[in-house]
């Protein structure tokens, strides 16, 4: 019975054993599985947030490549310096865009009523970006909209053509662009180094130009220096200045005018009034002196046109941001005289001077 007792018992505690193992087992595979399964789920979902990553990576690549450009070019009038700006604008953004910028190139034929038309069809129309090319231009730009980005170009003195009081370089706003000064003492010495005998000096320009009349100011200053009287020959626009040169001739050893571009519209006009009467003109501007003048220290108005499509570039693919981008001026200044005239007048060229090329 004894025997028959612990038998039973062994048999009991076996079978218990048996059942512990086998739940042992069940439960690790269990565990194993569920591990598997849970690796697997973490590597898809890696694999599904990296393909969802390289599409929209793609999707972003795409998007900004389909990215184009509208530019609005609004220039005052058409003549060799505002002409040549518009070049350089264009070749320098295109070559920084390629076929991403499309153009809407308006001339407003001198009238600064039609600048603001011009500028107002550019707002309507939405474009990215303005190109105000002269200081009629940009006041217009500037009076149109304060959210399109605009950059001005052929433009003396932002503080002036604005009317701000504290410019320091930077506009500010949703403005910035280049200035075409060229150094007015400079202007000022060559005139001395041309014409050290002259006494009188007439000084031509528009009146309706702002930047015109912050020239004439400031080269008087200059002269006045140097011992010369300056006199102050002012039109309001080309109907009058046929008149105004012809009363300044009678009256002056030597003409200055700033760039100016009524000037630079007429200058055949005024070629024809002081060559005759032997008045010699230093000009504020290549193009101006080409046409009318013995001798300037100007600027390359290409180069400038070049340095705002530039900027254009950066603006319009965010790289910049135009309400801190300072004015950016003209880094060279050439000497150059116009031999025609120089001949006509018996004016003697130093060294260090440059002929201007013309076609």
């Amino acid at each position: 019975m004894k025997k028959l007792l612990a038998l039973l018992v062994t048999a009991a505690m076996t079978f218990s054993l048996i059942a512990c193992g086998g739940a042992s087992e069940d439960s690790v595979d269990t565990a194993a599985s569920s591990s598997t399964e849970e690796t697997e789920a973490e590597d898809a979902a890696d694999v599904e947030a990296e393909v969802s990553d390289e599409t929209a990576d793609t999707a972003d690549t795409e998007a900004a490549d389909d990215v184009t450009y509208t530019v609005g070019i609004c220039q005052l009038v058409q003549h060799e310096a505002l002409d040549a700006a518009t070049q350089g604008f264009k070749d320098a953004l295109t070559e920084e865009l390629g076929d991403k910028v499309t153009f809407d190139e308006q001339n407003a034929q001198g009238d600064t009523n039609t600048c603001s038309t011009i500028i107002n069809s550019f707002v309507s129309k939405n474009v990215d970006l303005i190109l105000a090319n002269a200081t009629p231009a940009l006041q217009a730009a500037a009076a149109g909209t304060n959210e399109i980005p605009i950059l001005g170009t052929s433009v003396t003195e932002y503080g002036v053509a604005l009317e701000l009081d504290d410019f320091s370089g930077t506009v500010g706003g949703n403005i910035s662009g280049t200035s075409d000064l060229a150094p007015l003492d400079g202007q000022a010495d060559m005139l001395q180094e041309l014409f050290p005998d002259a006494k009188t000096v007439g000084l031509l320009y528009c009146s309706a130009e702002a930047n015109s009349q912050y020239q004439v100011d400031t080269v008087k200053g200059f002269l006045e220096e140097k011992g010369y009287t300056c006199e102050y020959y002012a039109f309001s626009d080309s109907n009058d200045l046929s008149a105004v040169a012809t009363t300044a001739v009678g009256e002056v050893d030597v003409i200055y005018v700033p760039t100016d571009n009524t000037v630079a519209s007429n200058t055949e006009l005024i070629n024809n009034i002081c060559l005759p009467a032997g008045v010699p003109i230093i000009a504020g501007e290549e193009g101006i002196c080409a046409g009318c003048g013995v001798a300037t220290l100007s600027i390359s108005y290409y180069d400038l046109g070049v340095a705002t499509g530039k900027m254009a570039a950066k603006i319009l693919t965010g790289e910049a941001d135009i309400s801190t981008m300072p004015v950016e001026y003209a880094p060279n200044f050439t000497k150059k005289y116009n031999a025609e005239n120089c001949e006509a007048l018996g004016v003697t060229i130093p060294d260090g001077y440059e002929a201007i090329v013309t076609e």
